[in-house]
This record gives C-alpha cells, structure tokens and sequence, in this order.
C-alpha cells in the first residue's frame, strides 16, 4: 500500500501521523483515501476539486505535475510526498 509522507504543518489533521498509508494506485485515489480517514485534510488539500496551487505533490522524487497530475500512477510500495510551497524571505 502506497505511504503519504505528512509535512508537519499538516500532521495536527492526521493525528500527529508523519506517515500515512492509503490504498489506490493513482495519486487521487490514494488521496480520495487519505481524506476519508482523515477529512480536516481536504480543505488543506484541495479546493474546487482541485489540488490547492502551493500544495507539490511528488511520486518518489518526481513532482506529479509533469507526469499527470492526480491521475499520476503510484505502485504498491511508493512513496508519495506533501510538500506546501514556501513563500518570503526578506524585504
């Protein structure tokens, strides 16, 4: 089964969890199983339906972005990545 690694940002929605496991062998899927087990993710997550614009997504070490997005495959004993962009530095 597929494992989310949770940034710590995020962990407060699963409990703590710094990794997760999620059936599916999409991206979505493994997402659609995530929120279900832990549904204060999905606002964090998505809007609209879609993947939230500062939320990267990488399958191993590739961002699903240049792959296909929440349809990208994932097998059985990948790992998939949250990383919430990071914005600032100094004025």
């Amino acid at each position: 089964m597929p494992t989310v690694r949770i940034p710590t940002v995020l962990r407060k929605h699963t409990g703590g969890e710094g990794q997760v496991s999620a059936e599916g062998t999409t991206v979505g899927e493994v997402f659609d199983a995530l929120v279900t087990a832990h549904p204060d993710l999905e606002e964090q997550l998505f809007e609209d339906g879609r993947l939230r614009g500062f939320v990267n997504v990488f399958v191993e070490d590739e961002d699903i972005r240049f792959i296909d997005g929440l349809d990208s495959p994932v097998g059985a004993d990948d790992e998939i990545s949250i990383m919430p962009a990071v914005a600032g530095g100094m004025a």
